[in-house]
């Protein structure tokens, strides 16, 4: 053996023998012989070749039992970091593996998880989710797991549920369809996604609202989309105004987002007499329609179409959590193969854990009851909001929505004068609230000004405390 050699497998020795195990520590001896061991072998530059210690000779050094250095070597030949000879002791690896984790310094404690403030919008309560029933369905999916969920997955998604959305849309929306023509999503983006990269391809162009949601620019310009932004009127989308370029429309004829315009029957019927003139297609994003205070919900668009050349889009973010991600698409016949096929190639991002849950949970009534149960207590809060801001009657709309889980309250000249909706939304950011204003969901000039105020998400005590906050702003505000 060299001198270099020996030396190396001196200081190892020596090392080896200093180490002192914590007999208070809540760590077992053979795990914190392990780490030890493991942190020798690594900070020894050239550890090959290096020879251990007998178990028997190790253990009376570390006044340790003989069988817990012989489970921390054999948890060190199975990592890699050791290996025997038969009958020759055991040694340092050739070549060590990285396996050893990171050793993390913590300089500061993580954030505590932001809760939603008000007046954000789109947000259901997610308090009065009915957790109880729904881990019941999910146990009862995943206990004894269907054949069906263990094996090749369904690329348009669980079929129970896509049966269960089928019924729901006939009796909620007027919409008959085949569960084959309804595919589950992770939620809007997915969907939008898939029609306009996968369906629509590159370089289409897509007639949308304006203002509008503002997200939907960012999807469409990311798969290549050209979109031709059309400003609503008090009668919603005008379909007279689409360019002759335009190939789709992409609408929210129940409950325009965000002002809260419902579309009427007669521009209901432009809208499908240009599809059908230009071989167009519709995408109707129903966002939160089954939220209807007054009377049942509107007839769905592609209901009227009986889905000939429109898509219809529904999400459960806003009628259970965004937590569950999952939403869905309801197709024509006509690009069914050809969805497939993108799908099949490119694959879907929703998760099938929850889907069973989500069947049982509609196919049992609790999903109708809870939406009875949502829609009521939003109404209550709708009401109460409006009171609590009455002292700003005269600087803002306040006109109540029959439908939703936000109001849309345009600035009044006296106020409209002396702001614009973004300072108002940067003041009150700065008080803790979270309201968006009407101008950031437009991208044509002149918007309209506006501020929109979620309620569906807080309590009265919550909703009275931030009125009282966004009355003293506006107040303030206006005697600029």
């Amino acid at each position: 053996m060299s001198n270099t050699i020996k030396k190396r497998q001196s200081n190892f020795d020596a090392a080896l023998f200093r180490l002192v195990l914590d007999r208070t520590s809540s760590h077992s001896l053979q795990a914190q012989l392990i780490n030890a061991l493991r942190d020798l072998l690594v900070e020894e530059q050239q550890s090959s070749g290096i020879r251990l210690p007998s178990s028997r000779l190790l253990s009376q050094e570390l006044s340790v039992s003989r069988t817990t250095v012989v489970g921390a070597y054999d948890q060190l030949i199975s990592e890699g970091y050791l290996r025997t000879k038969t009958g020759g002791g055991t040694f340092a690896a050739d070549q060590l593996p990285h396996l050893a984790p990171p050793r993390v310094t913590v300089t500061q404690r993580l954030k505590p998880p932001q809760e939603w403030r008000p007046f954000q919008s789109g947000i259901p309560d997610q308090s009065l989710f009915p957790h109880r029933h729904w881990a019941r369905h999910i146990e009862r999916a995943w206990a004894t797991p269907d054949r069906e969920l263990l094996a090749k997955p369904d690329p348009f998604g669980w079929y129970p549920l896509r049966q269960a959305i089928s019924t729901h849309l006939s009796t909620w929306r007027k919409l008959e369809c085949r569960p084959e023509q309804v595919l589950i999503t992770s939620g809007a983006f997915e969907a939008f996604d898939l029609i306009f990269r996968g369906l629509q391809g590159p370089n289409s162009h897509a007639a949308t609202e304006d203002p509008g949601w503002y997200t939907l620019r960012s999807v469409l310009g990311s798969v290549g989309t050209k979109t031709q932004p059309i400003r609503i009127d008090a009668e919603g989308f005008d379909a007279g105004k689409i360019a002759g370029s335009a190939s789709v429309a992409v609408v929210t004829p129940s409950r325009h987002y965000p002002t809260g315009i419902s579309m009427p029957m007669s521009r209901r019927s432009s809208l499908l007499a240009w599809a059908e003139e230009k071989n167009a297609l519709i995408v109707e994003d129903d966002y939160d329609s089954e939220f209807r205070y007054q009377g049942h919900p509107l007839p769905s668009l592609a209901g009227l179409d009986g889905l000939k050349r429109s898509i219809y889009l529904g999400s459960f973010s806003k009628l259970l959590s965004p937590a569950l991600r999952l939403g869905y698409l309801v197709l024509p016949e006509k690009l069914l193969s050809k969805t497939e096929e993108y799908i099949c190639q490119f694959g879907t991002r929703a998760s099938l854990i929850p889907q069973p849950a989500l069947a049982t949970f509609m196919e049992s009534g609790e999903f109708a009851v809870h939406l009875r149960r949502m829609r009521r207590t939003y109404a209550k809060r709708q009401r109460h909001l409006k009171s609590e801001l009455a002292d700003s009657a005269d600087l803002l709309d306040l006109t109540s929505d029959p439908s939703g889980m936000h109001l849309c309250a345009t600035l009044l000249p006296k106020l409209r004068g002396h702001v614009t909706d973004e300072t108002i939304a940067n003041v009150a950011k700065g008080e803790g609230l979270q309201l968006r204003a009407l101008s950031s969901h437009c991208v044509l000039p002149a918007p309209p000004q506006g501020l929109l105020l979620g309620y569906a998400a807080f309590n009265e005590e919550a909703l009275s405390s931030a009125a009282m906050k966004l009355n003293q702003i506006l107040t303030q505000l206006s005697q600029r």
